[in-house]
């Protein structure tokens, strides 16, 4: 409401995410969708995403991608979207990104290298445009013949292209 009375006042208003862009797997969305509703202009700002950043630096398919946003917290339930994100990657030759909670990442990464096919590309970028950016883009084969990077308490953003 004190979102909608200062507007009223016509006031400008800014979203700020400590975590990437506002409204892309950010509560900012609920914003932007209130102010839509209420007739009020949204205007985006132009910042940094790590999710379009890891995209632009991993050389897979810019053309065609799907941002799914967080997987399945349950291992079985992850497990079986892995699968299922490689089989619609590989039937639409499209890049599939994803992002996890820092703490889960390491688990997501073990779960990739175990059910994915050596052929499919797996890019990890890890801290995008921050201290200690990793981007690197290897097929799982690849992946599993070297040491895998530390992901745990890292912000990191997960692409795969079958």
């Amino acid at each position: 409401s004190s979102f909608i009375s200062k507007h009223k006042q016509e006031e400008f208003i800014g979203v700020l995410s400590e975590a990437g862009c506002p409204g892309v797997a950010d509560p900012g969305a609920k914003l932007a969708d209130i102010a839509h509703r209420k007739g009020i202009k949204v205007v985006p700002l132009v910042g940094p995403s790590s999710i379009l950043l890891g995209l632009m630096a991993s050389g897979l398919n810019g053309q065609q991608f799907s941002f799914l946003g967080y997987l399945p917290s349950d291992k079985n339930q992850r497990v079986t979207k892995i699968k299922e994100i490689e089989k619609q990657s590989q039937k639409r030759h499209e890049t599939q990104i994803f992002i996890e909670t820092p703490y889960r990442n390491q688990h997501v990464l073990e779960d990739i290298l175990l059910h994915c096919s050596p052929s499919t590309k797996l890019c990890i970028a890890r801290n995008v445009s921050l201290e200690g950016e990793y981007i690197i883009t290897k097929t799982i084969a690849e992946w599993k013949k070297n040491e895998l990077p530390d992901l745990h308490k890292q912000l990191t953003v997960f692409l795969l292209l079958a």
